[in-house]
């Protein structure tokens, strides 16, 4: 878990991170007897693949049936968490600074805010400490979209319909993603195939956002399970962090602000 942490610092300027969360929708055919179960808004059934990438766009995931940020409830990862059962790293200061901060996933508005699950800030009025930690943090889970991406490049199985059994198609789903890591792992891919950035940090979109067909769907956003005074605390504190010259980066200025910081902003 530490190596992942470092490779997220590393490469996204993002500390104390061991992955990022999001979930797709895996079209199927109707299941006999599924009724509604797996029928979702979009008007077909699905599964859902539940995927945890670290910063080299490799998965840790789950499929299960239709549903939205619930499915990540019924997770054994995480539950796991949410009894202290997981393994996390203890609490660990971020750089030149003295205020332990807990490891935690990022991840997107659908998921609930705890100590060990940071998202952006969703509301519009903003201020420009919490868009600026909403801009650190929104870097680091990208890495999940484009392994989302590099799949369904990969894998034309995902750009149809599934004709197998749900069993069948959730097994296919992820012996699809256990080989998409071992391949990630022997072939590194491209720096052009996923989204990057130029000298300036100006995001250049990847190769896979290229393509004509849809080939998974996002699953429709919706705003996770009330957050804890806890969870608020460490988001608060990462964005003063991420704000001031402790944990700032030269050029976040520039790519959140490039009309110039607000002059209200103390």
């Amino acid at each position: 878990m530490n190596d992942v942490a470092k490779r997220f610092a590393s490469k996204w300027n993002y500390f104390n991170c061991l992955g990022a969360l999001d979930r797709k929708h895996v079209a199927i055919k109707k299941p006999k007897g599924g009724g509604s179960l797996y029928f979702i808004y979009k008007k077909f059934h699905s599964i859902v693949l539940m995927a945890l990438s670290d910063a080299k766009y490799r998965f840790d995931v789950g499929a299960g049936g239709a549903g939205d940020g619930g499915t990540w409830q019924k997770c054994n990862l995480a539950r796991a968490i949410a009894n202290n059962r997981a393994g996390l790293p203890q609490d660990r200061n971020l750089p030149n600074d003295d205020e332990p901060i807990p490891f935690h996933i990022v991840a997107d508005d659908a998921f609930a805010l705890k100590s060990w699950m940071m998202k952006p800030y969703s509301h519009q009025s903003q201020d420009p400490t919490e868009r600026l930690c909403s801009y650190r943090l929104s870097r680091a889970r990208r890495v999940v979209e484009n392994a989302f991406g590099l799949l369904q490049m990969r894998w034309r199985v995902f750009g149809t319909t599934m004709q197998q059994d749900v069993q069948v198609c959730k097994k296919i789903t992820l012996c699809a993603c256990v080989m998409r890591n071992l391949t990630l792992q022997r072939c590194p891919c491209a720096g052009t195939d996923v989204d990057h950035e130029d000298q300036h940090h100006n995001v250049v979109p990847g190769i896979w956002r290229q393509e004509s067909l849809n080939l998974m769907e996002r699953l429709m956003a919706r705003r996770g399970p009330n957050y804890t005074r806890r969870a608020k605390a460490v988001r608060d504190y990462l964005a003063q962090y991420y704000s001031l010259d402790a944990g700032a980066v030269e050029w976040q200025a520039r790519m959140v602000f490039p009309q110039g910081r607000p002059a209200t902003d103390d």
